[in-house]
């Protein structure tokens, strides 16, 4: 069985709490104490000192990034140290992103199953509404369809194509990210070392494959 990987996030609020390590010690107990009782491998840590009410905050965002990148799972001591806004959790499961909270370990399967389930209920709700009205429709005599198919689906490929790009835009922003937390934080520099240290942590490039130090130059461009 594989050992779960973790992207440890830690935040604090304000500067003297990070000075002091007041609050950030809790937290690190909350891990080693997560890790001692249900086992894991931490691949990379996040710090930041930010109120929890903001959705920008950087450091969490590089360390979403990081998780949904290597496929781990982002690990955080308790619910409010990573937000108490219900969009922004939401959000990480749009994402497909798995988090776990120390002190709750079954939190996100539970709440998040609940929330993913109401949206698929009325998804299917609006579904069956659409399909009983086309059927009234087409009882009425209505003629259902549109003559101008083919120019709609050529816009949609359009649209699928613009999709492609943004999204493989969006992963070149995350990874790079990713390679310039292993150069600030680790010390890696050269494109042979970042390389293995992302291939290490089950990170591939785009298109699934593992990353070369040709791979890493044609990201730095």
């Amino acid at each position: 069985m594989n050992e779960r990987r973790y992207v440890v996030y830690y935040r604090v609020s304000t500067q003297k709490q990070s000075r002091s390590g007041l609050g950030l010690e809790a937290q690190r107990q909350a891990v080693n104490d997560y890790l001692a009782q249900y086992g894991g491998q931490v691949i990379a840590e996040f710090q930041e000192v930010e109120s929890g009410k903001r959705a920008d905050r950087p450091r969490f965002h590089e360390a979403a990034d990081y998780a949904e990148l290597a496929n781990a799972t982002l690990l955080v001591a308790k619910l409010d140290r990573l937000s108490r806004d219900l969009h922004f959790i939401t959000g990480l499961q749009k994402r497909g992103i798995r988090f776990t909270l120390c002190d709750l370990p079954d939190v996100d399967q539970l709440t998040i199953h609940i929330l993913a389930a109401m949206a698929q209920h009325e998804a299917r709700m609006i579904s069956q509404r659409t399909k009983h009205a086309l059927q009234a429709a087409k009882a009425r005599g209505a003629k259902l369809g549109n003559p101008e198919l083919d120019a709609i689906r050529h816009h949609d490929l359009a649209i699928a194509n613009h999709q492609r790009s943004q999204a493989q835009a969006q992963w070149k922003q995350r990874i790079q990210r990713v390679i310039q937390h292993l150069e600030e934080q680790e010390g890696l520099h050269s494109g042979v070392a970042i390389a293995e240290a992302l291939n290490r942590r089950g990170l591939t490039t785009y298109q699934g494959r593992p990353f070369t130090s040709a791979t890493i130059s044609r990201l730095r461009q």
